[in-house]
């Protein structure tokens, strides 16, 4: 009962809102187009990691990658789920990776390169030499005057993660420590909008997250995504009591003004359009997080 709901809720979060983000991106895709070669003859499903891919292979082939013959893709690691695994070798599938490897194919590569770089530097423009990057990341108005992103591909609120041996709801979540992400808009929230005054801040959602389990912050704030996925591995310490409702949507992060970027993001676009999208939602998210998000009560700020 609770799969079925949390399926049926991940066709919203995996759609809602592409149809007037892809509007709004067209103009500036437009502007990064490039004329690739003629497809050749499209080729069958297969797999890159343990992802099942199923193309077609080269339908909408990507005229030159960062590196040749591979699509090279960046996340800040770890990422459980999303990409499991903690280092980019040992990475072969999640809802982001396979994601990746299906783009891949899409472009007409078999050979998928994970790059593991820092969070900050990422969505502030500080990487080069990669096609495009996926890590959970919120597009933001801020973020698009450095990087370039994808039409949305989900949908994420604000949650809380705490420890279960000290309670927290919307009342005390003021006076106690919390902490957050740097340069996440879960760090934005919580000091611009809920006002918070003990906040520590983490250079990545690992570090943070260990400090919640060693008791030196009483919550941690990121989106609802991430903290239903570290409550499933934190073997009934800790756990998701409320969330914030702020209309979030992850998109691919693109170098700006790429030329592959209009390219890229068709396909991103075929994936959803086809229902690859929410398939893959349904694997890897619903499996993980094994309860229906809505479920979660709703705080107001």
């Amino acid at each position: 009962m609770i799969r079925t709901a949390t399926c049926a809720l991940l066709a919203a979060f995996l759609l809602a809102g592409c149809g007037e983000k892809k509007e709004e991106q067209a103009a500036s895709n437009d502007q990064a187009a490039t004329t690739a070669p003629a497809a050749a003859p499209a080729a069958a499903g297969g797999k890159i990691g343990n992802c099942d891919v199923v193309g077609p292979k080269g339908s909408i082939p990507i005229a030159s990658p960062a590196k040749a013959g591979q699509l090279t893709v960046e996340v800040s690691l770890p990422a459980p789920i999303w990409w499991n695994g903690d280092t980019p070798e040992a990475i072969k599938d999640g809802m982001e990776y396979c994601l990746a490897a299906e783009i891949a194919f899409r472009a007409g590569f078999e050979k998928l390169e994970v790059v593991n770089v820092g969070w900050d530097p990422l969505v502030t423009g500080q990487t080069s030499g990669f096609d495009l990057a996926m890590s959970e990341i919120s597009i933001t108005d801020e973020r698009k005057k450095v990087v370039d992103f994808s039409v949305p591909y989900f949908s994420s609120d604000i949650g809380v993660l705490s420890r279960t041996d000290k309670p927290i709801d919307d009342k005390n979540i003021k006076e106690v420590t919390v902490g957050v992400q740097q340069a996440t808009t879960g760090a934005t929230f919580a000091t611009d909008t809920l006002k918070l005054t003990k906040v520590q801040v983490y250079p990545d959602q690992g570090d943070m997250f260990t400090a919640l389990r060693a008791g030196q912050i009483d919550a941690a704030i990121t989106d609802t995504s991430i903290v239903l996925a570290e409550e499933v591995r934190g073997e009934g310490k800790i756990k998701v009591p409320g969330q914030y409702k702020t209309g979030e949507s992850y998109g691919a992060l693109y170098p700006k003004g790429g030329a592959n970027n209009a390219t890229i993001d068709k396909i991103i676009q075929s994936i959803i359009d086809d229902g690859t999208m929410k398939k893959l939602g349904e694997k890897y998210l619903a499996a993980a997080w094994g309860k229906d998000p809505a479920t979660l009560p709703y705080w107001n700020p």
